[in-house]
């Protein structure tokens, strides 16, 4: 819901002034400034992992001493850049107690995409944001953290995707963390060109619209709007560059954000199929019994059993789970298949954090192990998570194929 604003615009001629006294300061070319109800915005497109950003950033701060300096950063995020020794503290039992796992995953795989380019060109990722925190603290300028809450967006994101659409997403994620070449300080710097990252944001758009909407759309109205109400006559805005349309397109009207942060309601289809393969399950064995007796009936149940089993089995297997996981899994997927309420992939994912808990140096070790997908299978902790993705993966191909065999073999 957008309403545009009530306040009245600058005057043509200050605004030119203005604009004057902007390009005499010599501000970085990836400075855009804008007037917002008679105040001074100046965006700031950055790559994350640029050295050049970091200087962009430090140079416009220095030369027009803002009041506020705003942050593409959530309140999670911020703690995480902060925090660098954050991952020691997190409680992997409590992820999985409150199936977070397969967020967790996600926010790893997007942020070693980061870190190999980081590494690449020697640069903490985030650097951008960081130093706007940095100088924000030193200038006593207030810092607004503009962005919306990480987990939010991705859930968002998530739940607004199809079947084959999530699984598409997740397979070119996972290519891309396998394939990821070298990229150099150009290349990185090429996209903070303006057409350059509109064309990389169309071809997104072609390819996942709905993730492009919730992931850059969504957050474009969001940052423009917590821009928007920073206070102080001169305002920082450090975003990145494929913000930067999306920000001075939304930036003079106001934008409820209550809708921007509601999680939608999980999809119909979804909770009906939970409920409905494993009650499917139930009256196709009891139907067969009826019909071809106790043989058939037992033969139905050994094929749900045994592709559970193994299906699931494979997927703790395919993790490098310690081997009473793999028996937990295998045991545990033919009976949570049948009840939605709980998967076999946090069962086993549980089993495997009691028997290998990650300690503090395999949190330390954790930003350096996702920069290869060598170290996504070596990290206790990352091993957890993908104990989990893939049981859960291999028990719900079995559910689907040995349903249809139990079908196809009853009628």
């Amino acid at each position: 819901m957008h309403q545009e604003s009530s306040s009245p615009s600058s005057p043509p001629v200050e605004a030119a002034e203005t604009d004057q006294q902007a390009q005499a300061l010599e501000l970085p070319s990836c400075v855009k400034h804008v007037r917002v109800d008679e105040r001074n915005v100046y965006l700031v497109g950055t790559a994350h992992v640029s050295k050049q950003s970091v200087e962009d950033v430090r140079t416009t701060v220095e030369m027009v001493h803002p009041d506020t300096i705003c942050v593409e950063l959530c309140p999670s995020r911020h703690r995480a850049l902060i925090d660098r020794e954050g991952w020691r503290k997190m409680d992997i039992m409590r992820v999985i107690r409150e199936r977070k796992t397969p967020f967790l995953l996600a926010q790893l795989i997007l942020s070693s995409f980061y870190r190999k380019l980081g590494d690449q060109l020697g640069i903490q990722p985030g650097a951008d944001m960081a130093e706007g925190v940095r100088l924000a603290k030193e200038t006593g300028a207030h810092l607004v953290l503009a962005d919306r809450e990480v987990e939010i967006t991705l859930k968002r994101t998530w739940r607004h995707l199809g079947f084959i659409e999530k699984f598409k997403m997740v397979g070119q994620l996972l290519m891309g963390l396998i394939f990821a070449g070298k990229i150099d300080d150009s290349v990185v710097e090429s996209l903070k060109q303006k057409d350059q990252m509109e064309i990389l944001m169309d071809a997104f758009a072609d390819e996942f619209p709905q993730v492009k909407r919730r992931l850059i759309d969504e957050r474009d109205l969001f940052l423009a709007q917590k821009i928007r109400e920073a206070p102080g006559q001169t305002v920082v805005a450090v975003v990145g560059a494929g913000h930067m349309a999306g920000i001075e397109a939304h930036i003079h009207q106001d934008t409820e954000l209550a809708p921007l942060t509601v999680l939608p309601p999980k999809s119909s289809v979804g909770s009906f199929l939970k409920w409905a393969i494993p009650i499917a399950i139930v009256v196709l064995i009891a139907w067969g019994f009826l019909k071809e007796g106790q043989a058939h009936a037992m033969e139905s149940a050994i094929i749900w059993v045994a592709l559970n089993s193994v299906l699931a089995g494979l997927g703790a297997v395919l993790a490098w789970a310690h081997p009473l996981t793999v028996l937990t899994a295998m045991v545990a997927s033919p009976f949570t298949s049948l009840n939605p309420m709980i998967a076999a992939g946090f069962v086993a994912g549980f089993v495997q954090a009691v028997i290998r808990r990650p300690t503090v140096a395999d949190l330390e070790d954790l930003p350096q192990a996702i920069t290869s997908l060598k170290g996504f299978w070596t990290n206790p902790l990352c091993r957890i998570l993908l104990v989990v993705a893939l049981v859960n993966l291999g028990s719900s191909l079995a559910a689907f194929i040995s349903g249809g065999w139990i079908a196809a073999r009853t009628f």
